[in-house]
Order: C-alpha cells, then structure tokens, then sequence
C-alpha cells in the first residue's frame, strides 16, 4: 500500500509540475525599432519645356461607369424578388453607371510633363509638379523627382 501512495504522490507531483510549467510566460525579447534611411536625391537644373495632356479620355464610356454599373446592379440585386428583382437589378445597374460616369468626369485633371535640363549636362522628364507655376527657363530644385521652383 505505501508503494501505491508513493506513485499517486510523484504522479501528482509531475502532472503539477507540467501545469505550472505550462503557465510560465517569458519575458519577450527587446526589439529595437529600425526606421528606414529614407535618402532624398536633390538636382538642380532648368526647366526646358513643359507639356500638358489633357484630363480624362474620349471615350463614350470609363472605367468609373462600369465599375459604378456593376455596384448598383449588385445593391439593386438585393431589393425584392422574382420580376422586381430583375427590374431593380436594371434599374440599380443603369443609375451605377450614370453615377461613376460623373465621378469620372468630376476628378478628371490635366497632367503635365516638365523636362529639366540639370546641371550635370543631363536631362530629366518629371511629372510630379510641386507648389507654384514653372514657366520655360525656371531655375528648379528637383528632390525626390518632384520639381519646386527655387526663388
């Protein structure tokens, strides 16, 4: 009998180690926060030409009009049953298109083109403008390929 008391005390003595064992929480380990070196390239030069082109396409239809046809035909899809469900799946298809077609239109903008002729003997084509108008024979600060006029 002593013999049996002996393996019930080590068995509940091991089972209690392994569950204060499995409770244990290590400290993490530091982590040392890393920020990337962000290098910023700076050229000088002045500005040799500009073009524009124009916002927006001539396309009868966009890109906003489908997406915006699909949307609505979805959110109509979800409105009634049966023969109303047809209708209002059209219904919400047409305005969708309607809707992302004046979207479209709405956030057309023209883009330009600056070509830079750099002091180094080079040329650039740049088509991110910063603050400020540039005319031809500017002298600009081209950093990050973005052009800023310098004054």
């Amino acid at each position: 009998m002593k013999l049996t008391t002996v393996r019930i005390g080590g068995l509940a003595l091991v089972a209690f180690a392994a569950l204060a064992g499995g409770c244990a929480s290590y400290e993490p380990y530091p982590v040392y926060e890393q920020r990337p070196v962000v290098t910023q390239r700076t050229e000088y030069g002045v500005v040799e030409s500009i073009q524009m082109y124009p916002g927006g396409s001539n396309a009868p239809i966009g890109l906003g009009a489908i997406i915006g046809g699909i949307a609505g035909g979805v959110i109509g899809h979800q409105i009634g049953g049966g023969t109303g469900q047809t209708v209002a799946t059209v219904a919400g298809a047409i305005g969708g298109a309607a809707v992302g077609h004046q979207v479209e239109k709405a956030n057309a903008r023209d883009r330009y083109r600056v070509i830079v002729r750099l002091d180094s003997g080079g040329s650039v084509a740049v088509s991110e403008v910063g603050e400020g108008e540039l005319r031809v024979g500017d002298r600009v600060k081209i950093v990050n390929n973005r052009v800023y006029r310098t004054r």
